[in-house]
């Protein structure tokens, strides 16, 4: 059994009290080139985030960046950066950027990782939306729904593969962050062998 990671939450200085942001550190990991790695990698995106959301904009209002950890635990890392801002208008945006790790080895997943060589994961998780859409009713900018970016935001939490869409990306601003979750057993047919997806049921 491979033991969580430990987490640290810090805090980046602003002289503004209405921009606050938060962001998570691994920590305690016995190899220290393999915590670097993993730390650069979400200093990385969560920069990248605040570029996309204007912080170093001098015309930014509010700014919140907050963390959720999705899953932690057999060997694999799952984590959600949220950044929220506001400069000016009707309301603010949010952006949720996900990053998946293997903590044995400090690797970054795509989803394209997660599954075999050569599998058409693209229409089979898209297939499986295009059901769940119809079924919850959603609202789509665009109807119908056709498919997913190859490189479709997602996390892992548990036994689920968790696909989800930015705002505005196929519904109104109304119905948030569409979250679509994939029960693993539901895609084991191409998962990749030994792969994050594969190790989450290893222990079911």
């Amino acid at each position: 059994m491979d033991f969580p990671v430990s987490i640290l939450t810090k805090k980046l200085p602003h002289s503004s009290p209405k921009i606050n942001v938060y962001y998570p550190v691994v920590t305690q990991m016995k190899d220290a080139l393999i915590q670097r790695k993993i730390n650069s990698a979400i200093i990385r995106t969560l920069n990248e985030v605040l570029v996309d959301q204007q912080f170093y904009n001098p015309v930014l209002v509010e700014l919140l960046a907050n963390f959720e950890i999705k899953n932690n635990q057999r060997g694999i890392l799952s984590l959600n950066l949220i950044v929220y801002s506001f400069t000016g208008g009707a309301h603010g945006h949010t952006i949720i950027k996900s990053l998946t790790f293997d903590t044995k080895t400090g690797k970054q997943y795509a989803l394209k990782d997660l599954f075999q060589p050569g599998s058409d994961y693209v229409k089979k998780l898209s297939d499986i939306i295009r059901i769940d859409i119809t079924k919850w009713d959603i609202q789509l900018l665009d109807p119908p729904f056709t498919i997913i970016r190859p490189d479709q935001d997602f996390y892992i939490a548990d036994t689920s593969l968790i696909i989800y869409f930015q705002l505005y990306e196929i519904t109104p601003y109304a119905w948030g962050f569409p979250y679509f979750p994939i029960p693993i057993l539901d895609i084991a047919d191409i998962i990749l062998p030994q792969g994050p997806l594969d190790q989450m049921m290893a222990f079911t």
